[in-house]
């Protein structure tokens, strides 16, 4: 029986990765182990491993997140100054979700999603 996913995601820093998931989305540390770091938020947990030669720009690492409050949570970031990805803002897609997107200060992907 399959309960849930975790993530992995490369990260260059772990003091920006740190200062940009608990300052700006307002996650929790549950879990630092030197070059790997947990973060968590209501119902989902955010995996890192350090990869200090991360070429940001050729980084394909993405994560879809549902949610609930979608319109809250955009509104949300947006005052906290979180830079919202220049194709991703809030919007109903084709395939009947609610969505936007944002870039980690590694890039990787982070999509936001709630059913429309």
């Amino acid at each position: 029986m399959l309960t849930s996913t975790c993530p992995k995601l490369p990260m260059r820093n772990k003091t920006i990765t740190l200062e940009y998931y608990v300052n700006k989305l307002g996650f929790k540390v549950s879990g630092d182990y030197g070059d790997y770091l947990i973060v968590a938020k209501d119902q989902i947990e955010l995996h890192f491993f350090e990869f200090k030669d991360l070429d940001p720009k050729n980084n394909y690492g993405q994560v879809y997140i549902r949610l609930k409050a979608i319109d809250e949570i955009y509104q949300g970031f947006i005052t906290h100054g979180v830079e919202i990805h220049p194709n991703g803002p809030l919007e109903t897609k084709p395939w009947r979700q609610k969505e936007f997107a944002l870039l980690d200060p590694d890039f990787n992907l982070l999509t936001f999603g709630e059913e429309a």
